[in-house]
């Protein structure tokens, strides 16, 4: 059974198409915040794959009674889950900064700027109705939520069962304040929810791998889907795609397309997880000539750090879900 919330474009829908073609028999569970839309593409996997299991769950990542709604559902549907695919994210308002750009085009580093956006993407966020920063909320806090509600049906199997969060190269320490892990006062609140599923997916491993439960992180590259389109204008992007074309062949991590940037995850899909090393990172990684493969890369993490961030989200959890008891087991 495998669990795979997202917005069910780019990334998600790819990686639904690949995980059925490598094994027809999984129950392929779509956890979608737009119901129209999970139908739709339910109806376009079943379309591909007729014989295959496909449900749906509605759940809006940003949006706790969602959540706990979702996970009580779920619970009461099914008996165990193999793997959940954290995939869903927001980045608000993505705005770049062409004044950086141009400094790191002086200073050599523009290769490594347009690979892992440092230093040149800001964003803004705002509070959601649960009073949390929204990129916070929706890229980690939800997610985080949706893993424990779901406790009972990920620990204690007969096999594994898998976490599988989508960071990204844009995941740095610089980014991620323990004082402000929400990010309130910063521009970069993309950039601190992806270290802090970084720190999360670390501390998980330590507290449940006993139990059967295994984490592992992801990069997709840069992948065009509609977050990415929201960066620049229409227009921008079509002159800049050939240029964006031959870059890949010195930027292996521009997968550009959604099935290369789901190559990591269908890889780890295929892994034993006690083998896996859970300070590191699989990056989706296309070649010039357009070959996928997986490259892992050690994780920049302070597991000290991972541990104070993980108290810190237990009580956030603890204040956040007082008021919603009645829909708490």
């Amino acid at each position: 059974f495998s669990l795979t919330p997202s917005r069910y474009s780019g990334v998600g829908l790819a990686l639904c198409q690949r995980l059925l073609e490598e094994d027809g028999r999984i129950h392929l569970c779509i956890a979608c915040r737009n119901e129209q839309k999970s139908e739709a593409t339910r109806d376009l996997l079943l379309a591909t794959h007729p014989a295959a299991q496909v449900s749906t769950v509605e759940v809006d990542l940003g949006n706790l009674a969602s959540i706990l709604r979702a996970a009580r559902e779920l619970r009461c549907r099914f008996q165990r889950l193999d793997f959940i695919y954290l995939n869903a994210g927001i980045m608000p308002n993505p705005h770049v900064n062409f004044k950086a750009l141009w400094h790191g085009l002086l200073t050599g580093k523009v290769l490594h700027m347009l690979t892992t956006a440092e230093g040149i993407m800001t964003q803004t966020d705002r509070l959601n109705g649960d009073g949390l920063q929204e990129v916070f909320a929706t890229n980690l806090f939800g997610h985080f939520i949706l893993v424990r509600q779901l406790q009972s049906l990920l620990c204690g199997n007969e096999k594994p069962s898998r976490l599988i969060w989508t960071s990204s190269s844009n995941a740095r320490e610089s980014a991620f304040s323990l004082s402000d892990y929400q990010h309130a006062k910063g521009q970069e609140s993309y950039s601190s929810s992806k270290y802090a599923t970084d720190l999360t997916s670390v501390v998980l491993n330590r507290k449940f791998n006993g139990q059967g439960l295994y984490s592992s992180v992801v990069c997709p590259g840069l992948v065009m889907s509609n977050m990415t389109y929201r960066i620049l204008p229409i227009f921008l992007w079509k002159l800049l795609m050939p240029i964006m074309w031959l870059i890949r062949f010195f930027a292996k991590t521009y997968t550009l397309t959604p099935y290369n940037g789901a190559e990591a995850h269908v890889w780890l899909f295929k892994q034993k997880p006690e083998y896996l090393d859970s300070l590191v990172k699989y990056h989706s990684c296309t070649s010039g000539l357009g070959r996928c493969y997986v490259e892992p890369r050690k994780m920049d993490v302070d597991e000290d750090t991972a541990e104070k961030f993980y108290q810190k989200l237990l009580e956030l959890e603890e204040q956040t879900l007082e008021k919603y008891r009645d829909l708490l087991d």
